[in-house]
């Protein structure tokens, strides 16, 4: 970049661009959630058949168009922020060089070179010489520059050079930002069709990165959010940004503000819904890819029957064919649970059961937190932290399970209004008779919890009727969480199907012990689960305690003992082991009374 064009150069006019290509990306916002929350739940209620299937598909179509054109649009915005900053720090150094040069009498060329006019003392009756210096930036030149203006008679020329000197850095800083962000912006360009692809949302993901790295120094001139902050900080930090902060921080950032507990729903499925479209889209792409690639399905072999003495001819799947259907079942896992996610934003009918996804991401075996109903705008939130075996690609049934306590807790109490979260915010055991047996995966998700069910509260901006209900290992997660946690903002617990809480009592877990409601099912096979890992052996005499304590389970005292202390209600026996798979009435808890009986305690009620 040269003198002329950085002299001229107005930093704000990429600043009001980028305000322009935000209003673009909240036009566009509008729009998805007008179409997915108002246009598209109208047509779910009241109409059906193939024509009102067919408008829905191409409703969820235009919503995507939006979506993306809303996070390309922020991308641009952030980017001629960041731009803008890196420019607005080269034009002030020299505007000011300019302005003291000028103000020395120093005379400034539209190169960008410094005359100095005659000064100093005179020598032989005459004053030295003045001249013409030009800016220097490499290092050892730089240094040669200043030396000789040193031994110059004439201050002016020191003063000339150091002028010039600074001219030249704020050139190359100009030019500099001008090479770092031109090819970023020139990256974020969408395809010239109408459809948004799944390879679309994969360069969504890249153009973020790019956009990211290039914006370190603007975003470090904007306050950082807090390192490991509590909801209450994160909270405080999100209200002293200005919209334009905020909004550059959702569109660089969304993986990390979409998991910032404390922060507004609304913010949190916004930044979440990016992330899993982006996934989704790898996901897919990586799938599309393997397909590709499908080797021979079948060999043919030939036998003879020996009854008829015919040749019969047998189609056997090849070895190469199993071993890559093996891996495309792999790579459909994530899929299916990414699209049982996003099938909830396609389907829902009610505003109060709209879903809002406060946390995603397919690391490991993925994390999703899922509310069926707004927790911030909610009288009553109960959060569900499902057990062993739960992963992003079964998540489907775990929605189900909030989404049928919300339909229910409505029925209970149509005047209040109930927001019934799914929290996968933690690594669950995947084994019954081995991770399950450890206690690691909820000492691992007691701080995630705590946190969560502290911002749900700080978001409510007043107090909310809490409940926690813990399925199976997730029993022992709620329970340690609360066990360490005295000031954790919970009213009631339920814990279902528990193979222990970590605790002994039920006031252990620091809420009225009359608060605390516990039920397994007769046939669930819950309590016949080993001790922790190196307990059971031949000379530890807990192990054969055990036989005889019939209120010691796992992991403390069963909930439902008379010596744990809590509540109890009724449910139903369940089916038994075998019947329908391995444990069934372990998962009989969300069906008739015991559905009704949750209800009411979310609810503030009692059974």
């Amino acid at each position: 970049m040269d003198f002329a064009t950085l002299k001229a150069l107005k930093p704000s006019a990429f600043s009001d661009a980028a305000d322009g290509y935000r209003s673009t990306s909240d036009m566009a916002s509008a729009a998805k959630d007008r179409i997915e929350h108002q246009i598209a739940v109208a047509m779910r209620n009241a109409n059906e058949g193939e024509a009102a299937t067919a408008a829905l598909k191409q409703l969820r179509e235009l919503a995507e168009n939006f979506h993306y054109t809303q996070v390309e649009s922020g991308l641009v915005g952030a980017a001629l922020d960041g731009f803008a900053y890196d420019l607005e720090a080269a034009k002030k150094k020299l505007d000011a060089a300019v302005g003291n040069a000028q103000a020395e009498k120093l005379t400034v060329h539209s190169d960008g070179s410094i005359s100095y006019p005659p000064g100093g003392k005179e020598v032989d009756g005459e004053l030295p010489e003045g001249g013409t210096v030009t800016g220097l930036t490499d290092s050892t030149a730089s240094a040669v520059g200043r030396q000789a203006a040193n031994f110059d008679p004439n201050p002016n020329h020191r003063r000339a050079q150091e002028y010039a000197d600074q001219i030249a850095d704020a050139l190359k800083e100009a030019t500099e930002a001008d090479e770092k962000w031109a090819p970023k912006l020139r990256a974020l360009k969408a395809d010239d069709d109408l459809t948004v692809s799944d390879r679309d949302w994969v360069d969504v993901k890249k153009d973020t990165g790019g956009v990211l790295k290039a914006a370190e120094d603007y975003l470090d001139s904007v306050e950082e959010p807090p390192k490991h902050g509590t909801p209450k900080e994160n909270a405080e930090w999100w209200k002293s940004l200005t919209d334009e902060q905020r909004a550059d921080y959702i569109a660089v950032h969304p993986d990390s503000i979409g998991w910032m507990d404390g922060l507004p729903t609304a913010v949190r499925d916004e930044t979440n819904r990016t992330v899993l479209a982006e996934a989704h889209g790898a996901a897919q792409v990586e799938m599309d890819a393997w397909m590709a690639k499908e080797p021979q399905h079948y060999w043919e072999r030939y036998t003879v029957n020996p009854n008829t003495g015919e040749e019969v001819k047998q189609m056997i799947p090849t070895d190469e064919w199993t071993a890559w259907e093996e891996k495309r079942k792999e790579l459909q896992k994530p899929l299916d649970g990414m699209n049982a996610i996003q099938s909830r934003f396609d389907n829902y009918t009610d505003e109060s059961t709209r879903p809002y996804l406060l946390g995603f991401d397919d690391k490991k075996l993925g994390h999703v937190v899922m509310s069926v109903g707004n927790p911030d705008t909610a009288d009553n939130v109960v959060t569900y932290i499902p057990g062993t075996g739960t992963k992003l690609s079964s998540i489907d049934g775990d929605i189900s399970r909030a989404e049928l306590l919300q339909d229910q807790a409505t029925t209970t109490d149509p005047t209040h209004s109930t927001a019934s979260i799914m929290w996968l915010g933690y690594d669950a055991p995947q084994s019954l008779l081995g991770d399950a047996t450890d206690a690691k995966w909820a000492d691992n998700a007691r701080e995630p919890l705590s946190s969560f069910l502290t911002g749900i509260d700080a978001a409510h901006g007043g107090h909310v009727n809490s409940t926690v209900l813990g399925h199976s290992y997730g029993t022992l997660v709620a329970g340690e969480t609360m066990r360490d946690h005295p000031d954790l903002p919970v009213d009631n617990a339920i814990l279902v199907g528990s193979p222990g809480v970590g605790v002994n009592h039920a006031h252990d877990l620091n809420i009225p012990a009359d608060h605390v409601w516990a039920a397994t099912a007769k046939n669930d096979m819950v309590n016949m689960a080993p001790p922790p890992a190196g307990q059971w052996a031949p000379l530890n005499p807990m192990a054969y305690w055990r036989l005889f304590n019939d209120h010691s389970v796992m992991y403390g005292n069963d909930p439902t003992s008379d010596e744990f202390g809590g509540q109890t209600f009724g449910v139903a026996d369940g089916k038994f082991p075998l019947t329908d798979g391995l444990m069934p009435a372990h998962s009989q808890y969300w069906e008739g009374d015991s559905l009704a009986d949750m209800a009411k305690i979310a609810t503030g009620g009692t059974t």
